[in-house]
């Protein structure tokens, strides 16, 4: 059953790397998970800074809620705290979910027993840091380690493979910023002090620092000001 096991996620990460559609990445984690034991899926890129953990979500599958309703976005990055243990998390984690009267309960475990939803996140690092995750779940999934590490395989081929086919190619990628960032910066561009772009959009000072660490690394620059003129000659942000 070893033997199977990374025979057939070897497999299945070669035929996610040479997908051409999304829908054929869905497929091959679908049926690779289900295989041991897990059948709700979500796919997304991520950040490090705190507030904002959950770049974009690319796929979401499953009744991971138990109310058998349609998951969005918005609602699993509400309701799953898990998705913030990847802050402190270098490996993938599996975790369990027990519901009672005073609610839902999750709790990061080395094993998941017993009745409830388990599942396991992966975070996928680049060279930016965390650069996204996958998360699976189940009612009886296979913990095993050897499960563990098949799983990380796929997911980073998935991964991979679906920013590339929704996004582009990495070099895009890498020096594309996002929403936030360009706010960040316009606001710096500005003579804006971080803690009153802090007030501004209603984040952190330590936030605004982190994403403008994260910014001059995207760019490629090792100081502020030339991440500026670096983001206006993209058209990132106005002059």
């Amino acid at each position: 059953m070893t033997a199977s096991i990374a025979e057939t996620a070897f497999g299945t990460a070669t035929l996610i790397v040479r997908s051409e559609t999304k829908e054929a990445v869905e497929d091959g984690i679908r049926s690779f998970g289900q295989r041991l034991g897990y059948d709700r899926f979500v796919l997304f890129a991520a950040s490090s800074t705190r507030e904002e953990i959950v770049d974009r979500i690319y796929w979401v599958e499953g009744d991971w809620f138990g109310d058998s309703k349609e998951v969005d976005a918005a609602s699993y990055v509400r309701r799953c705290p898990v998705t913030h243990h990847m802050l402190e998390a270098h490996e993938p984690f599996f975790w369990t979910k027990t519901s009672g009267a005073s609610g839902e309960c999750y709790r990061m475990v080395d094993t998941p027993q017993g009745e409830g939803l388990h599942g396991i996140q992966i975070p996928i690092f680049g060279p930016l840091g965390l650069e996204g995750a996958m998360s699976l779940g189940g009612i009886r999934i296979d913990a095993s380690v050897m499960a563990r590490l098949a799983l990380s395989m796929v997911a980073r081929a998935a991964f991979t493979t679906v920013r590339k086919l929704v996004d582009g190619p990495s070099e895009k990628i890498a020096t594309r910023l996002s929403e936030r960032e360009r706010e960040v910066l316009s606001w710096t561009a500005a003579g804006r002090r971080q803690v009153d772009i802090a007030a501004i959009l209603g984040l952190s000072e330590r936030t605004v620092e982190n994403h403008l660490r994260r910014i001059r690394k995207r760019l490629g620059a090792t100081t502020t000001a030339q991440a500026i003129r670096t983001a206006i000659q993209n058209g990132d942000i106005e002059s």
